[in-house]
C-alpha cells in the first residue's frame, strides 16, 4: 500500500507587478532617505542627522534627560554610537551627562539649554527635508493606513 504525500503548504503567490515596484524600491528608499535628510541638514544646519534625532529625543524626555541606553534606544543606534554623539554635542554645550541618581554606576544625557536652542534653530530645516525628500511624495496617500502599515511591518 502506498501512501499519500503529505499536503505541501500552499504555493506562495507570485507578486504583483505593484508589489515586485514597492518590494524593489524599499531597499532603495531605506538607504536614499536618511542620506538625502543627513545631507540636507549638515549643508544647511551644520548638524547631522543623528545629533538632530539626539537633541529631538531628550527634547520631549521627563527634563529633558534619558539614560544612554534609552536614548541609543530612541535613536536606534549602538550604545557606543549613541556615547560618539553625545560626546560630541557635549563638547558644543547642547548636552551634559549626569549621573543617575538611582544607579551610580549609570549616566543620563541632559539637553542643555543652549541644545535646546540649536534643536529650535534647526528644526525648520529638517521639517523642510522630511517633507522634500519624503512627505511630497506622499501626497493623495492615506498616510495614516501607510503609517500603521509601518509599524505592522516593523512589528
Amino acid at each position: 500500500m502506498t501512501q499519500k504525500p503529505a499536503p505541501s503548504a500552499a504555493a506562495p503567490r507570485p507578486l504583483t507587478a505593484d508589489e515586485e515596484a514597492v518590494v524593489r524600491s524599499l531597499p532603495h528608499l531605506v538607504y536614499a532617505l536618511p542620506r538625502a535628510i543627513d545631507a540636507a541638514m549638515v549643508r544647511e544646519k551644520q548638524l547631522p542627522t543623528t545629533e538632530y534625532l539626539a537633541l529631538m529625543h531628550l527634547s520631549e524626555a521627563p527634563h529633558r534627560q534619558l539614560r544612554m541606553g534609552d536614548l541609543a534606544d530612541a535613536c536606534e543606534m549602538s550604545l557606543s554610537g549613541t556615547t560618539r554623539v553625545v560626546h560630541r554635542l557635549e563638547g558644543e554645550g547642547f548636552i551634559r551627562r549626569v549621573q543617575c541618581d538611582q544607579d551610580g554606576r549609570g549616566w543620563h544625557a541632559a539637553l542643555t539649554d543652549a541644545g535646546l536652542a540649536r534643536l529650535e534653530e534647526a528644526w525648520p530645516a529638517h521639517l523642510a527635508a522630511v517633507r522634500r525628500h519624503f512627505l511630497d511624495h506622499l501626497a493623495g496617500l492615506d498616510l495614516r493606513a501607510l503609517a500603521a502599515a509601518f509599524r505592522n511591518v516593523a512589528t
